[in-house]
């Protein structure tokens, strides 16, 4: 289920959990809605709807903190791409073809990462891309330096491309998002609740409904934007590569 559907769907309950609300109350006796019995209810949802706004707010920050992540780490890595190639042209003119592989298998990452293609995109883990940056790894590994200075520059970009590697697996690791999903289902139970509630002891009017309508779609487009945010390289809210395809303009290779 694709997050816009799941938003959708969240838009859907709550908005009629809210009709909901305003039908039963035209059922209920009149007692059940006192001002006493309307306090009670009040005082009781007021507490679950402090709990579902910590829930959400914490939701909404914990995936941006996890989107910031991603982002950083993109840029990150670009820099250090540049960094990666700056040394291997220090190196010497024996590293062109590596620095020529370096630049290609680079843009096909972030083809792979813009893709909104989710055959494309399944590939950014695949067996293929990984031995791909090992057999680079290996490469490098297999310079043969002729002087201290080439031995150092060796070094520094077996260093610089470990780095690299690891920040990618990171990436990666974060692709699927880490946000529970049973916690997601049960914010979607309190926010129909707490709209059923509100339908009982609303007057029923035109202004009414349409307000609960808009309510209801914001509910749910903070519902999109939490599980968008926690997914940053799949969906329509993703991370951006602007700064990894300024990084390939000044790659040499």
């Amino acid at each position: 289920m694709t997050h816009l559907i799941f938003a959708s769907v969240v838009f859907l309950i709550v908005f009629l959990s809210a009709l909901v609300g305003l039908f039963v109350a035209t059922r209920l006796p009149e007692h059940h809605l006192s001002d006493e019995s309307s306090s009670a209810i009040k005082l009781a949802i007021g507490l679950v709807a402090t709990i579902t706004a910590l829930v959400l707010g914490l939701l909404i920050s914990s995936a941006k903190s996890s989107f910031d992540s991603v982002n950083n780490s993109l840029i990150d890595n670009a820099a250090n791409m540049i960094r990666l190639d700056s040394t291997l042209a220090q190196y010497g003119p024996e590293t062109l073809t590596l620095r020529a592989t370096l630049k290609r298998n680079y843009e096909d990452w972030i083809d792979l990462i813009a893709s909104r293609d989710a055959t494309r995109s399944a590939r950014l883990n695949s067996p293929e891309i990984i031995g791909r940056m090992e057999e680079f790894g290996h490469r490098i590994g297999g310079l043969q330096p002729s002087t201290d200075a080439q031995r150092e520059l060796r070094a520094r970009a077996l260093r610089i491309n470990d780095e690299m590697f690891a920040a990618r697996s990171l990436i990666l690791l974060r692709r699927e998002g880490s946000l529970p999903k049973a916690l997601m289902f049960v914010l979607v139970g309190w926010l129909a609740i707490i709209f059923g509630t509100f339908g009982v002891l609303a007057p029923r009017n035109g202004t009414i409904i349409v307000a609960f309508w808009m309510c209801a779609l914001c509910a749910s487009g903070a519902v999109f934007l939490i599980l968008e945010m926690d997914t940053p390289l799949d969906g329509i809210v993703t991370v951006s590569v602007r700064a990894m395809r300024e990084a390939v303009g000044r790659l040499g290779g």
